[in-house]
């Protein structure tokens, strides 16, 4: 089903979209949004519209306005149910009304009812809203701007009054009747370092002697093709905070926004420690549904999704810890799992995984999720193994909330890591999962790697659970603190931790100050992190702590407009509404009361059309021989594409190096050696990871001489001691190809290297200095021997 963008009417007729403006505010990081959509009724006839408006799940939306003819109607907000009573009362009676809410599917959709827009009225339709920017792994801040929308597929049972379901015309980016404009100030007392985006910008302007401030817009003629990044990297990211915010008594008597909120960012200092022997059940479950044949992105050269899923899988399954249990699921409108039951990984069961994923189409159809959800669920627990759960997927489902109630039900039994793949994914899904499930959430975008993120997860999966997390204040006398956060149970190194609390009572005179600390256990050693900050708190017109406060809150309750419990639904509709944050329970409502008779003739339909966003079925091009493999040919004369060696699956032995540099020179990550590569498709660094053993070793033979461009006799006779045991010598040669070719990519494969260490380490015994040496010396490289530990 079609998920559209704009203002629509019911029978889904164009509504002329003039212009889209977005402006932005980010200060360290929260960002504070307002974004207005433009439009005009040239038309005879009064019109009733809907109008459908994407964003990010965290974000707290705490208004909604419109501007109709010079004139502001500020809507409320209010009970869903008692919403859309007003509203249909004042259609009925032909005023101009106006209606806000979350769609009943997902929370990363909003929908808005705008009812009798009088012929030749322009209508400025506004919503603000504010939320945590997501620190990345390198430290950057992560902000998107939602802005493809994806068809979304239907599952039996889902909700049938989705705004999901709208279907609009499709029309060529060139064509769109609309404009997109977008600005934004970038503030930082630490100084700003520098600002990256997918999309063009105008030269970035920064203010202050230490770049504290920028100023950003994005370059004229920006289309539809994909989400609005910036990632911000500023100076100092990691320094500890609390900021206080004074609150609102007068209008707010006896709710939330009463009191002062304080809200806490730790950068826990979790010592590194070896991983615990129990290594888990690691569940691996990947989406091969038809839109992964997409690209990840609309970027030149972009990876398709199921080419880099299969990449991951295999760097996902060497990097597996020896003696652990796993299993994959491929799922689609159906699924199939590798094994009945998840498996002991050796390598057997390795090698018969690695078989089955080269083996992976994206040809299953549509995407549900929850079926082998339930199935993996129900699988007996393998003792001494807690079960670790990586979802992947391009989130284009409609039964999001019935997913996350279902990993929500099992999440005392199993961690869940999620990965949204490729443009338009469903914020809300992704992260909703893997915050229930106590994991982290990834996003693949752009130039992003899901081999880098996914694996950057399994290491957290790999961690010792930290347990016994708590929060403790200390403030003076009078005063205490109301944690308004859901209660933490999983920290992970090298991520951020954010806190919000209210705090009730006397506060101090101005020098007065309090601490706060995070406390938690990690393999029996208790550990703490304390900041100390001032108790004064600042005004801010627009309550952002508040309301960020209000979403923590209503995400840890609010669990969809047909799965919240009725005990929580009461406290989900009070802290909504005093707050002023939109929840599923909570629709904004507004009647132009200004006009004094009611809007005259028929209501008439118009559509906005929206852009192609996926890639479509295209004819499979001619083949023609070369050497003794056929490989696809293109028309007109044309390039051959990025991925021509992802769409075969022939063998290539026959074909020549040069042949290969005259067909894709670009797809191979090192330089060609003697021999072409055994499989599409994939990368040297990939083929080299795959003829790793399970134990971490690799053995002497073709495959390995091929590779590394030497040949299998020359690489026995360089072996430096007689009589060694020849797969001590090629896992030294395969741990100094890594540090020699691929150390760009280290994160990728740092678990597995690590695992053919340990190997070494074990099997070499007395002669492993000499094995370094001779193999740093015969490949003459520059790979220092301490990464051996010598």
């Amino acid at each position: 089903m079609v998920r559209p963008s704009g203002l629509l009417t019911r029978q889904e007729e164009p509504v002329p979209l003039k212009s889209i403006c977005v402006t932005l505010s980010i200060r360290e990081f929260v960002a504070g949004v307002a974004a207005t959509l433009n439009y005009e009724n040239e038309e005879k006839f009064p019109l009733e519209t809907f109008f459908v408006f994407p964003m990010d799940e965290d974000s707290a939306v705490y208004s909604f306005e419109a501007m109709v003819d010079g004139k502001t109607i500020k809507a409320e907000l209010k009970d869903k149910k008692k919403a859309h009573i007003i509203y249909e009362s004042a259609i009925s009676h032909r005023h101009q009304a106006f209606l806000l809410e979350e769609d009943k599917c997902s929370r990363d959709v909003f929908c808005c009812n705008v009812g009798n827009l009088q012929p030749g009225s322009k209508v400025a339709l506004t919503l603000k809203y504010v939320q945590e920017l997501p620190l990345e792994a390198d430290g950057a801040l992560r902000y998107v701007l939602p802005a493809v929308l994806n068809p979304r597929y239907r599952c039996s049972g889902s909700p049938e009054d989705s705004c999901l379901d709208l279907k609009t015309p499709i029309v060529p980016l060139d064509d769109l009747p609309y404009a997109f404009s977008m600005t934004a100030t970038v503030s930082s007392q630490h100084g700003i370092e520098t600002i990256q985006s997918n999309c063009p910008l105008s030269p970035i302007e920064y203010l202050g002697d230490k770049k504290t401030s920028a100023q950003i817009s994005l370059a004229d003629g920006h289309k539809f093709d994909r989400d609005v990044e910036l990632l911000i990297y500023y100076r100092e990211v990691h320094t500890p905070s609390v900021a206080v915010e004074l609150g609102n008594p007068k209008n707010n008597p006896d709710g939330l926004m009463k009191d002062p909120s304080a809200m806490v960012c730790f950068y826990p200092n979790i010592p590194e420690v070896e991983p615990s022997a129990i290594c888990g059940e690691f569940v691996f479950l990947m989406d091969c549904s038809g839109s992964m044949q997409c690209p990840i992105s609309k970027q030149d050269k972009s990876q398709l999704r199921i080419e880099a899923a299969k990449e991951t899988l295999i760097l996902l399954l060497k990097s597996l810890p020896v003696n652990c249990y796993f299993n994959i699921y491929a799922f689609g409108s159906s699924f199939e799992a590798f094994f009945p039951n998840s498996v002991k990984y050796t390598q057997d069961t390795m090698e018969e995984a690695l078989r089955r994923v080269k083996l992976m189409r994206a040809d299953l159809g549509g995407t549900e999720i929850l079926t082998p959800l339930q199935v993996i669920y129900r699988e007996p627990s393998t003792p001494g193994h807690p079960l670790q759960l990586f979802v992947f997927t391009d989130g284009e489902v409609t039964d999001t909330f019935s997913i996350i109630k279902e990993v929500r039900n099992h999440r005392l039994r199993h961690r869940c890591f999620s990965f949204g793949i490729g443009e338009g994914v469903s914020t809300s899904l992704i992260k909703g999962i893997a915050r229930v499930g106590g994991g982290t959430s990834e996003f693949i975008t752009g130039k992003d790697r899901m081999q880098a993120k996914a694996l950057r997860a399994l290491k957290h999966a790999l961690q010792p659970a930290v347990e016994d997390v708590s929060v403790n204040w200390d403030l003076p006398r009078g005063l205490s603190a109301k944690m308004l956060s859901p209660e933490q149970t999983v920290l992970y190194k090298g991520q951020r931790l954010i806190v919000y609390a209210q705090l009730t009572g006397t506060m101090p005179p101005e020098e007065g100050t309090g601490e706060v600390c995070l406390n938690y256990t990690l393999q029996g050693k208790s550990c703490e992190n304390k900041v100390t900050f001032s108790l004064q708190p600042k005004l801010d017109d627009n309550f952002t702590i508040h309301r960020l406060a209000a979403k923590a809150f209503l995400q840890s309750m609010d669990i969809g407009f047909g799965e919240t419990p009725a005990k929580t639904k009461k406290d989900v509709l009070k802290v909504s509404i005093d707050c002023g944050v939109i929840s599923s329970h909570t629709a904004f409502i507004a009647i132009n009361k200004d006009v004094n008779k009611p809007v005259q003739g028929p209501l008439a339909c118009r559509d906005i059309p929206r852009p192609v966003l996926l890639c479509a079925a295209a004819p499979m091009p001619q083949c023609k021989r070369v050497g003794s493999a056929r490989i696809f040919g293109c028309r007109h004369g044309s390039q051959p594409p990025p991925n021509i060696f992802q769409a075969m699956k022939l063998p290539v032995q026959d074909i020549t190096p040069q042949e290969l540099k005259d067909l894709d020179a670009g797809s191979w990550g090192f330089d060609l050696p003697t021999r072409a590569p055994p499989v599409f498709g994939e990368t040297y660094l990939v083929q080299l990871i795959s003829l790793q053993n399970a134990d971490g070793s690799w053995d002497l033979d073709e495959d390995l001489a091929r590779i590394l461009g030497i040949s299998l006799k020359d690489l026995w006779s360089a072996l430096p001691v007689k009589d060694a045991d020849s797969s001590s010598w090629a896992t030294v040669l395969a741990v100094v190809w890594l540090h020699a070719k691929a150390k760009h990519q280290k994160c990728e494969w740092e678990l597995l290297e690590k695992k053919a260490r340990t190997w070494i380490n074990s099997n070499a015994g007395s002669i492993k200095k000499k094995l370094v040496k001779a193999a740093i010396a015969f490949t003459k490289s520059s790979v220092d021997p301490a990464v051996f530990g010598i």
